[in-house]
């Protein structure tokens, strides 16, 4: 009955909006077509469709099954606001998340793995309180037969600049004259020191890094221990290196080397 009814009530209003130059449709009905398309995404990542079509008034329903699993949110969802969901997620924020998840400042944490930034300061100064040292730093090179050049002040030490930089991973090396033709030098006290004595570093942007000294050694110039001054180190260390031994008036220099080990305790 209620079928009849809305049928003739579709029938009044064609009939009253026709143009002037419509021909009559003598009870043909107008054939009224919905199509309506519905995308919902499911809480498990499952889609399903759903089609509704209306024509000469009858009515007919066809439910899609469940898409497959190759539609669930790790082959990729998207959506019409431009976000896509895969093992690396991004939207139109410019959000992403993969294995290492990034984001803009304002929405995420600081990743904790991300390295710290390195300084780019070098050694000014070094100070030894128990030995009293307070010497500006010399940058110091390696010589034509690939030896370590003394700093051209006796009274100043010098920094070994194509190595280590004083607190980074590694063994730094700063070196010192004993004493000079007419006095002592800079490192003249080096063989006082004993292990807990401090040695102080000063940077070029004010910073300081501290060191601890470990043990002290005594090597012939012929049998320098290069492994154990210039090789790696797991740690940042320090090494502090002088004349001994006995002066050699033929050659105009000591028979050995003092070398002093270090370990960092502040920066």
């Amino acid at each position: 009955m209620r079928d009849q009814l809305r049928e003739r009530l579709v029938s009044r209003r064609t009939a009253s909006h026709r143009t002037p130059d419509e021909p009559r449709t003598h009870g043909r009905r107008r054939t009224l077509a919905i199509a309506i398309g519905v995308a919902v995404v499911l809480a498990g990542g499952a889609v399903a469709g759903v089609a509704v079509a209306a024509s000469n008034g009858d009515e007919t329903r066809a439910a899609s099954a469940p898409a497959a699993a190759s539609a669930s949110a790790s082959a990729g969802r998207s959506d019409s606001a431009g976000r896509s969901d895969s093992a690396g997620r991004s939207d139109s924020a410019g959000r992403s998340d993969s294995a290492g998840r990034s984001a803009s400042a304002a929405d995420g944490f600081q990743d904790p793995a991300a390295p710290a930034a390195v300084s780019t300061a070098t050694p000014v100064r070094v100070a030894i309180p128990a030995i009293g040292v307070s010497s500006g730093l010399e940058d110091l090179h390696r010589g034509s037969a690939g030896e370590l050049d003394p700093p051209k002040d006796w009274d100043s030490a010098g920094w070994f600049s194509d190595g280590i930089v004083p607190g980074q991973v590694g063994p730094a090396v700063i070196a010192g004259h004993v004493d000079s033709p007419t006095s002592a030098a800079v490192f003249y006290r080096l063989d006082e020191l004993v292990a807990g004595d401090r040695i102080t570093v000063t940077m070029s942007d004010g910073s300081t890094r501290v060191f601890e000294v470990q043990r002290s050694e005594r090597a012939a110039k012929t049998a320098f221990p290069t492994s154990d001054v210039y090789g790696t180190s797991p740690t940042p260390a320090l090494r502090l290196i002088t004349c001994d031994g006995t002066f050699d008036t033929a050659t105009g220099h000591y028979t050995d080397n003092l070398i002093v080990f270090a370990t960092l305790v502040h920066d």
